[in-house]
């Protein structure tokens, strides 16, 4: 049964029309994701449908009683409200029956009014409060507030940053879930943790339907059971998440160039008749003329422009950058303490962690941002560092996109070659008239945008990126990996993005908290195989060094006790584990070959000699995480099989 159904939307700005007769409708249960270039009114259609905005023409049609709630990505809150008492307001009826259970109490303990009507009173409402939910609602409250990460509850929200507003926002809408949930990039400022809870949450918790605006490539192939996409102010409509959602477009795409090629021939063909053949009147001959014209005059299908991202690399030293014993304190609190690492030559090395635990403060150290209580920061002599800040600062908002680009001439050198800059903002889909613009009318995605040509306007031999994947579309984000993987330098990138990180990194730091940093090889997903590697080992060394110390403790060792069975099954999350990990272990087993092969090369020691130790080090890392994901996939089998 559809909860939401939306009839021929349109929407304009101006001359650009953003909607151009959308219809889509929305079952309960459902979980649709909503994709599409920056830009191209996604969020808008979001607004649309919550009933937050109006369409020009066109209907929108909620089922009676079903609610709607709306996740904005810049949520307005009262500024004078902590988000605990926001939260406690979004239990609606329960937090007006427990506010008024309370002001019953309190005039109860201070013997104001008729005492008997107020307990008969008192009585009927925590009767309400039990039809409601029950007494435990609060612990929800701090339950949910925990898992968003939201660290300050009881802080007024005026007195939060951005990142925390939308969290707390979050919290209002999952405490007390609607028929419709909206959510417009919901993963931004979330940490990976948090993202991973979020997942789970809407697949095994949430009953409801859902329409999530997200450019996170895992919650969309793990949570949403349709793919929409907004073109050109159409909406298409793939089932599936977003590989599925890959396919199908590509067949799309595919089909519409064979049937351009279709008409492109019947034009061809059509029109050397109608050279061959004297003026054309029978009504036969009319007819075919009439069908020339028409396939003449049908408008083909425009090509999608691409984002295509070019770094150019400088020439560096032996020592890229190095952290010896590096201790980092802020307000009191220990970020990062006595910590080792060295970066070389081509590493790319994602950094993770919970909001607040000192991600961006480690960059800024790096820069000389931040001095460290302890320890040293050393940066090659030739080091040259390229950094794309979180705020996307570093722009003259009065000037054009142009302008903020060619602040050092109107050239640019890349590949050896020099490129006007108007061509080379082309690369990043701003076209003649967008490089017009004065910067402070663009939108995040855009703003990112023209930060990271700015920034690759120049070469570095180290790029610093601190969350370089929020606002971005699929298809930029797509380039900036491209981009990455292909870069001759090194790279150090803080990203919530699981997909980026498994994508790019050759490793990652991942900050555990207690000021403990930790290195881990390759992505993401071999991350949490190697943690849970760990963390089982440790569990295992536990149990062991407890059952020596019982056994030493006596005589001889008592009766092992009969243990209750153990769980058997997967849980999700591990079988969403198991069934990519065989995908994971033929990629390192590929690049150990890889490897392997350009370290036999002989030339490579006469003509890159430099590079053999990176290439060591890289071939260590590579066969440490195929041995490792091998055995946890050793591990998941055994338990499937309820060994």
């Amino acid at each position: 049964m559809p909860v939401l159904v939306a009839q021929e939307l349109t929407k304009s700005f101006g001359e650009r029309r953003i909607l151009d007769g959308v219809s889509l409708s929305i079952h309960s249960g459902e979980h649709v994701g909503l994709v599409g270039a920056n830009g191209s009114g996604k969020s808008t259609l979001a607004r649309i449908l919550a009933g937050l905005d109006k369409p020009d023409t066109g209907t929108v049609a909620q089922r009676r009683g079903a609610d709607v709630a709306y996740l904005a990505q810049e949520p307005a809150l009262d500024p004078v409200k902590t988000g605990r008492e926001l939260v406690v307001e979004g239990l609606g009826p329960w937090a007006a029956a427990k506010s008024r259970y309370d002001a019953i109490s309190a005039r109860l303990g201070h013997g104001d009014g008729d005492q008997d009507a107020l307990l008969a009173e008192q009585a009927e409402v925590a009767a309400q409060i039990e039809r409601l939910g029950g007494w435990d609602q609060l612990h929800k409250v701090d339950e949910i507030l925990g898992h968003v990460g939201v660290t300050r509850p009881d802080a007024p929200t005026a007195e939060l940053s951005g990142g925390d507003k939308r969290r707390v926002a979050l919290a209002c809408l999952l405490i007390a879930p609607p028929a419709l949930l909206v959510l417009d990039e919901p993963s931004n400022h979330l940490d990976t943790e948090t993202i991973d809870w979020l997942e789970r949450w809407l697949v095994e918790e949430y009953k409801g339907a859902l329409l999530i605006v997200t450019h996170d490539r895992y919650l969309l192939d793990r949570v949403v059971d349709r793919t929409i996409e907004l073109h050109r102010g159409k909406v298409y409509s793939y089932e599936g998440g977003y590989e599925d959602y890959l396919e199908a477009k590509a067949e799309r795409l595919a089909l519409e160039a064979r049937t351009e090629q279709n008409r492109q021939n019947l034009l061809r063909t059509e029109l050397e008749w109608l050279r061959r053949q004297p003026k054309a009147r029978t009504t036969k001959q009319k007819a075919r003329i009439q069908r020339a014209e028409a396939a003449k005059a049908a408008t083909p299908a425009r090509a999608e422009q691409t984002t295509k991202l070019l770094a150019e690399s400088s020439f560096t030293g032996k020592t890229v950058l190095e952290l010896r014993k590096l201790t980092l304190e802020m307000a009191g609190r220990t970020l990062v303490k006595d910590f080792d690492f060295v970066l070389a030559a081509g590493e790319r090395v994602g950094i993770v962690g919970r909001n607040g635990t000192g991600k961006t403060t480690l960059l800024r150290s790096i820069l000389g941002d931040v001095m460290p209580a302890r320890g040293e920061v050393v940066v090659g002599k030739n080091t040259r560092v390229g950094y794309f800040d979180q705020h996307r600062s570093g722009l003259d908002e009065d000037k054009s996109i142009y302008d903020n680009v060619a602040a050092a001439g109107n050239k640019i050198e890349l590949g050896g070659q020099p490129i006007e800059v108007r061509s080379f903002l082309e690369r990043f889909l701003f076209d003649g008239h967008a490089q017009r613009q004065p910067v402070k009318s663009l939108s995040g995605g855009e703003r990112a945008r023209v930060v990271l040509a700015k920034m690759l306007s120049q070469s570095h031999s180290l790029l610093i990126l601190d969350e370089p994947t929020n606002d971005l579309d699929l298809p930029t984000l797509s380039a900036l990996e491209e981009m990455l993987t292909e870069y001759g330098g090194s790279a150090l990138v803080v990203t919530h993005d699981r997909w980026f990180l498994d994508r790019v990194a050759t490793s990652l730091l991942v900050f555990e908290g207690d000021g403990r940093v930790v290195r881990y090889a390759g992505g993401h997903q071999d991350y949490l195989v190697q943690k849970a590697a760990a963390e089982a080992a440790k569990e295992e060394a536990t149990k062991a060094a407890a059952a020596a110390a019982k056994v030493t403790s006596k005589d001889k060792p008592a009766a092992a006790k009969p243990t209750a069975p153990k769980s058997k099954g997967l849980t999700w999350s591990e079988q969403r584990e198991l069934e990519g990990i065989m995908g994971r272990i033929e990629d390192a087993e590929g690049e150990v070959a890889s490897l392997e092969k350009e370290l036999a090369d002989p030339t490579l020691y006469s003509s890159r000699g430099a590079e053999v130790p990176v290439l060591g080090r890289r071939l260590d890392e590579a066969k440490a995480r195929a041995a490792t994901l091998i055995a946890r996939w050793e591990e998941l089998e055994q338990k499937q099989a309820g060994a």
